[in-house]
């Protein structure tokens, strides 16, 4: 707590003024967690202090909102801007896995950082009060109160920063550029040093001889311990084959505990391709995950599939692709399509339209990485007519 405030202070998070008359003042409260390493053992103890801004209104009292959690922003930093200009990419999964792929790729050293302070750096223009933090109530004025991958492009080198929240990773073609933004990092906020990259995002990476090994040992037993089904026994199919889940029947028992592992296992997918279709069963074996091969090339290559009215409670098709950079899986997807399709060429097509906008936005993260793809991309598709509509739009 006490570095916390240090931090905040440190920053000019705030200013000590006159509790306002006519203005709301946010509260605010401390936010303890414990961060543990990929084993599972204590790594530190965090303390976060967090504003109760769900006492303010929106369209009254705030009009725009920001999440470096959900949706961080992306931006390319131009040596003749002193300010990054933003634009709208998220930080999916797939970002992450695309920067590993080419890091590993390159030869690039991966460097993680932890920001000690995770509260507002960015400028404001409205004002806004909080109350004093819990237990840090200034004596002498006890009534005051007061999205993201980066590019660094320079003629020496790249820099690539993945940003969540705190968490921090740097790579890029020239070690020496990479220190000296560490360092200049070090001076703007409170920073920790974690050393090679080796947990992100609750990802284990693991070095080995063939690259990087991405694996969710950790969450997986944990979800695993939420189920119950801990002593299971894994099975090499996570999904019966053939088999179509229906609302009719026996409903589960505990509707809540249904819904909380339908939610965690979504996030379970970052390593699991596996478990794409079938979100509601998971192996228990650890030696499951994402090999990142050291060997690979540039080429973008995507595979598109689709059912025809799998679901029988909708008659609805689930779309299915999966994108390799070179010999790394870089980004999939197995979702219900929204509409019913009336023949399987409709269905087809639909999913081709998927994985052709999800490759067309992996090309234009690849230009902003300003990496140059050697060959146009490759979209496979199984199915003649949905080939023959791609190519022939207008009839």
């Amino acid at each position: 707590m006490n570095d916390e405030i240090q931090a905040l202070k440190k920053n000019d998070t705030w200013d000590l003024v006159p509790r306002p008359q006519n203005h709301i003042v946010v509260g605010c409260r401390w936010i303890f967690k414990t961060n543990l390493h990929a084993d599972g053992s204590i790594e530190c103890h965090k303390a976060r202090l967090v504003a109760k801004v769900f006492s303010q209104i929106h369209g009254l009292d705030f009009e725009d909102t920001s999440s470096p959690v959900v949706r961080p922003a992306r931006a390319v930093i131009k040596p003749s801007r002193a300010e990054p200009v933003f634009d709208l990419s998220t930080l999916c999964p797939a970002t992450v896995r695309i920067i590993l792929s080419i890091a590993v790729t390159s030869g690039w050293p991966l460097h993680q950082l932890d920001v000690k302070n995770a509260f507002i750096h960015g400028h404001i223009f409205e004002e806004v009060y909080m109350d004093q933090p819990p237990g840090y109530t200034d004596p002498q004025f006890p009534q005051h109160a007061d999205s993201s991958l980066f590019i660094h492009h320079i003629t020496s080198g790249t820099v690539y920063l993945l940003l969540y929240v705190d968490d921090m990773v740097l790579t890029g073609n020239n070690p020496a550029l990479t220190k000296t933004l560490i360092t200049r990092l070090s001076t703007e906020f409170a920073m920790k040093d974690l050393g090679s990259l080796h947990y992100f995002l609750g990802v284990k990476v693991q070095p080995n001889s063939h690259g990087l090994f991405l694996s969710q040992t950790k969450y997986a037993l944990d979800i695993l311990q939420r189920a119950n089904m801990v002593e299971a026994k894994p099975i090499t199919t996570p999904f019966e084959v053939g088999h179509h889940l229906t609302i009719e029947g026996k409903l589960f028992s505990d509707h809540t505990l249904f819904r909380s592992l339908a939610g965690v296992l979504q996030y379970l997918k970052i390593t699991r391709l596996d478990l794409s279709f079938s979100v509601n069963s998971i192996a228990s074996t650890g030696h499951h995950g994402l090999q990142l091969h050291r060997t690979s090339s540039h080429e973008l290559l995507a595979y598109s599939d689709a059912d025809w009215a799998g679901c029988p409670d909708t008659r609805r098709s689930t779309t299915g692709y999966v994108i390799f950079l070179g010999a790394n899986l870089v980004s999939w997807c197995s979702k219900k399509q929204s509409i019913v399709s009336r023949f399987s060429a409709e269905a087809e097509y639909r999913s081709l339209v998927f994985a052709t906008a999800e490759v067309a936005w992996i090309v234009q993260l690849l230009r902003d990485l300003r990496l140059q793809l050697p060959f146009p991309p490759k979209i496979l598709c199984d199915n003649k007519s949905a080939i023959f509509m791609a190519v022939n739009p207008v009839t």
